[in-house]
């Protein structure tokens, strides 16, 4: 999808908090590489955790741990959809502790946005330095009930104003509560409506969102690849087997 498409079918999406793009797949999935044995496991740079050791990657998303991880998986995720605020809670922690700081798996995590909402979160959490993005990501996550029904408010005012892009981010972050919610996370107010203003993050992502859905088959929230794969799981306890038959035991 070009940028301008892009941009088009995000201003065409409703200003409502919908739920069709996010849910559990009921398929266990399909089986990962197997491994003969578990892989060894990596040491990480000195003095650091490979959870620390984190970077933006050329497809929009943000990668934590061994960049040179043999096992390499990618999270899908909408910072509007509950199913993969349900993820983070039960399955990030370990993943990260067990799974990532091993040096066997990587996680690269992409914003696969739903609504304006997602949209504008997904701006915000793209707005600090890459080893702010997973901690605020988490805390949009766990504050995501708390979040919704002012950004439901918001989102009623702003329909009827007929906003252009560069404006209709900040003013939808501003009545939601998200500039000072982000604020208290350590990107000030100026940084913030700056980042909401620059409408190219807004098309790049709709536009990585439309091209992640037709090259990986995304019908819905959370989705996980494991090297390259759609394993069809969307919680913890459907994936965590799958990284498991891939060698990191």
């Amino acid at each position: 999808m070009k940028f301008a498409t892009a941009r088009l079918a995000l201003l065409a999406l409703p200003l409502t908090l919908g739920l069709a793009a996010c849910g559990k797949k009921d398929d266990a999935g399909g089986p990962a590489a197997q491994s003969a044995q578990a892989l060894p496991t990596v040491a990480a740079p000195a003095g650091k955790a490979w959870s620390d050791v984190v970077s933006k990657t050329t497809e929009g998303g943000y990668v934590m741990g061994n960049p040179d991880a043999p096992i390499k998986l990618i999270e899908f995720g909408s910072l509007t959809c509950p199913h993969c605020a349900e993820f983070e809670e039960k399955g990030f922690p370990k993943l990260r502790d067990t799974y990532v700081n091993s040096g066997r798996v990587s996680l690269e995590f992409r914003n696969f946005v739903r609504d304006p909402f997602d949209t504008t979160m997904a701006m915000l959490t793209h707005c600090g330095t890459p080893d702010s993005f997973f901690a605020l990501t988490q805390q949009v996550y766990a504050n995501q009930k708390d979040l919704f029904p002012k950004l439901q408010a918001a989102g009623q005012q702003i329909q009827a104003m007929n906003l252009p892009p560069a404006k209709m981010f900040g003013v939808m972050a501003d009545k939601g509560g998200l500039i000072d919610f982000f604020g208290a996370r350590g990107i000030a107010r100026d940084q913030a409506m700056a980042c909401l203003a620059d409408t190219k993050t807004a098309e790049a992502l709709a536009s990585d969102t439309q091209t992640a859905g037709d090259k990986y088959n995304i019908t819905g929230t959370p989705t996980f690849i494991v090297n390259g794969k759609n394993v069809d799981v969307a919680t913890w306890e459907q994936l965590e087997p799958i990284l498991q038959r891939a060698g990191a035991r």
